[in-house]
């Protein structure tokens, strides 16, 4: 006799074999009880989780001569026809290949022809979200009506593509997937009837590769036993079969890459690649091995939740002490990415490596969280932490970060000048005059959502006055394209405010405070009757230092701003302007000064 995959060996032949679906064999089997079957099962769930074994075993038990508590005898004529496949009354289709509205048309021929010594006609359609449009269609009038003897078991991974009309139908029931202590119970009375022996870890890390899928883990496990056979199935052996790695790579590479070692990190991985091990695989668990450093991280005492041994769990903690929230944060985020970049990648070793690049250089990301190990690496070279202004008392490295993360990624160039400015990473502070300029703005680093504001503004405003003043052909090159150019680089609500107001700019080079040329922003007092609340918007401080330093960053120059209020209405065609932004984005340029005057 050829031989038997294990999971269709031990497919549950009663519904107390079926696992991890409490909730489901309850329902039925008190549907069974009270003789309230259902003539429609839609059956949703991922890969693995029982919705065939299910459907096969609701089927068994309606037609069992004599039916238990626990589903069908096993022992009737019924039963046993359905076991070797020979029972004219349980079909079961493929919708995979049988999709068509011709396959549908011939269904609802085939169900009028009463079962034969037996009480119900039973179609199992299997992977039922391959039906089309039309096939669904030509078996609505038969799915909410049939003959009293007809029962319908949809079974679907995708759920989400079932008509509507086909899913009220029905009565749904949601196979949830099924927890590894479960699997791993589950592979444990396999190896027992199999005569094999196997390590409680080996079967556990292979229910965790599962994915809550116990096909896979069967699946897992018979090529597993076959590997070793005759001998006991440890971890070891389950690492070489399936391609991963032991959990101290891991904690080699996760060194590796904080100690920004590159040559370290390619060896690590050089050597997995020559051991033939699988680098979608090598991802998937380091991004594993990385998360559960972060929830250590945050709550120490899960430990015994993360499926890991009390001496790994006592490493993980002693590496993850000098490692910080925000930094396994950002190394959970890039391996997220590289788990479903690799997967679509020709070349995975070459992403893999870019990725663990990324890892070791925060300043490849351009967002603020990236910054975080790069003000940190300054603070560690310059000896000395942040300092609170009030009390001149050390900040936690935490709290630090906290602050220092609010440095904005574009910044990059003036960095060290700016950190030098700002001094909690620039050195120790000497006395509390000199702990940190966030004392001069009145900042109190104990609130960081005043910090994130108030050191956003500050950074801000320091980068555009350590620009050159704009010149009067700077100013009329930011009224020709700010329309175009500047105004979609705008946050709302401003973008959206400047462009319904459409208000024009100008510039003269007489208007002047001091010796600063002005950007003039022109607004009519009658047009102010009707948008007063868009005009005090413009003249908060923050929204009008927030434009000066949107268009100083455009054009590398100091621009400073002046709104002016004209009477009148806006006329269509200011003649007043040198260059302004029309209706419709139409941009009034003129070649020189007498072509304006003319």
């Amino acid at each position: 006799m050829s031989y038997l995959a294990l999971y269709r060996k031990f497919r549950p032949t009663s519904f107390d074999e079926v696992k991890g679906q409490d909730h489901i064999v309850t329902t039925l089997k008190n549907q069974l009880a009270g003789d309230r079957i259902g003539h429609a099962y839609l059956f949703c769930g991922t890969r693995g989780t029982g919705k065939t074994s299910v459907a096969k075993l609701l089927a068994r038990t309606l037609n069992c001569d004599n039916p238990t508590e626990n589903g069908p005898c096993g022992e009737c004529p019924s039963c046993k026809a359905n076991l070797n496949g020979t029972d004219m009354n349980v079909h079961e289709i493929d919708a995979a290949t049988n999709n068509g509205v011709d396959n549908m048309r011939q269904l609802n021929e085939n169900i009028r022809n009463i079962p034969m010594n037996n009480k119900h006609l039973i179609y199992i359609i299997d992977e039922a979200h391959m039906l089309t449009g039309a096939a669904f269609n030509a078996m609505l009038k038969t799915l909410e009506e049939p003959p009293e003897y007809a029962v319908f078991i949809l079974a679907t991974t995708d759920d989400y593509t079932i008509p509507i009309t086909v899913k009220s139908r029905c009565q749904r029931f949601d196979f949830h997937r099924i927890s590894v202590e479960t699997i791993t119970d589950r592979l444990e009375e396999v190896v027992a009837m199999e005569g094999e022996k196997a390590t409680r870890d080996a079967l556990s890390y292979i229910a965790r590769a599962a994915d809550g899928s116990l096909r896979d883990a069967l699946s897992i496990l018979d090529e597993c036993m076959a590997a070793s056979m005759g001998k006991e199935l440890d971890r070891d052996s389950v690492l070489n079969t399936v391609g991963a790695v032991k959990v101290d790579i891991y904690f080699d590479l996760l060194g590796a890459i904080t100690e920004n070692d590159p040559e370290r990190v390619l060896n690590i991985i050089n050597d997995a690649v020559w051991d033939g091990k699988d680098l979608t695989k090598f991802a998937d668990d380091f991004t594993w091995f990385v998360r559960n450093m972060l929830f250590m991280k945050l709550s120490p005492n899960i430990g015994s939740e993360l499926d890991m041994t009390s001496e790994n769990v006592n490493r993980m903690k002693s590496v993850g002490a000098d490692i910080s929230t925000s930094v396994l944060s950002r190394y959970l985020g890039i391996l997220q990415e590289l788990c479903s970049s690799i997967r679509k990648s020709s070349i995975q070793r070459v992403t893999f490596e870019m990725a663990m690049i990324k890892l070791m250089h925060p300043e490849t990301d351009v967002d603020v969280e990236s910054l975080i190990r790069r003000i940190d690496a300054l603070e560690n070279r310059s000896g000395g932490p942040a300092y609170d202004p009030e009390t001149n008392q050390e900040i936690s490295r935490i709290e630090s970060r906290e602050v220092e993360a609010l440095v904005d990624a574009r910044l990059e160039k003036k960095l060290p000048k700016l950190l030098k400015e700002m001094g909690p990473v620039a050195s120790a502070p000497t006395s509390v005059e000199e702990s940190n300029t966030a004392h001069k703005y009145g900042i109190n680093l104990r609130d960081p959502a005043a910090v994130n504001q108030k050191q956003g503004e500050i950074i801000d405003n320091n980068l555009r006055k350590s620009f050159p003043p704009a010149e009067y052909e700077d100013l009329q090159k930011v009224s020709n394209i700010f329309r175009a150019k500047i105004l979609p680089q705008l946050k709302n609500p401003l973008k959206l405010y400047l462009r319904e107001d459409e208000v024009p700019l100008d510039v003269d080079k007489n208007y002047r405070i001091g010796s600063t040329l002005k950007l003039l922003m022109i607004f009519y007092d009658v047009d102010l009757e009707e948008n007063h609340v868009h005009y005090t918007y413009y003249r908060k401080e923050e929204n009008k230092a927030y434009l000066e330093n949107t268009i100083s960053n455009y054009i590398q120059k100091n621009v400073e701003i002046e709104y002016v209020v004209r009477k009148g209405k806006k006329p269509i065609i200011d003649e007043d302007s040198l260059a302004i932004n029309k209706i419709a984005g139409k941009i009034n340029t003129y070649e020189n000064e007498e072509e304006r005057n003319g």
